[in-house]
């Protein structure tokens, strides 16, 4: 429960510093910001499914740069739910940046957040390359034959 209270403040916080830096999202203060996140969240869990699904064909096709306009959209549904004085979005292509953006600072926050680990990140993993034993080591030879003995 704390690390979706944490992303919901993140998230609210990435609004409310997106509003102030995009001139077309307009954001009614740091209170709005918590509650358009909340509303995004909501609508993120509920409709972005069945769009995403509905969208598939179109998805695949552009290689899944399609979501970012699922997510404009439902970006735009959020604007329209809400109030103007609390949430407005002045167009379309406002609302895709806003959901580029967004959709970075969401990788960056699931990126620090990784689940089952204490410190996220990015986790590498080491191979080290096995020297063969002398036993291991087998020597062919062509025999008169033609054969490999």
């Amino acid at each position: 429960m704390p690390v979706l209270i944490f992303r919901w403040l993140i998230n609210a916080l990435a609004l409310f510093g997106l509003s102030r830096i995009l001139p077309g999202i307009e954001l009614g203060g740091v209170f709005a910001a918590l509650l358009v996140a909340a509303v995004l969240g909501v609508l993120n869990a509920v409709i972005r499914p069945v769009l995403i699904l509905l969208t598939l064909p179109l998805t695949l096709i552009t290689l899944g740069l399609f979501i970012f306009v699922v997510n404009a959209l439902v970006i735009l549904l959020a604007a329209w739910l809400l109030p103007g004085d609390v949430f407005l979005v002045t167009s379309f292509w406002w609302a895709v940046l806003l959901a580029v953006c967004l959709s970075a600072v969401s990788w960056l926050t699931n990126w620090v957040l990784q689940p089952g680990t204490e410190g996220g990140g990015v986790r590498i993993r080491v191979s080290r390359r096995v020297r063969p034993k002398d036993d291991d080591i087998h020597d062919l030879r062509q025999g008169p034959n033609g054969r490999w003995e």
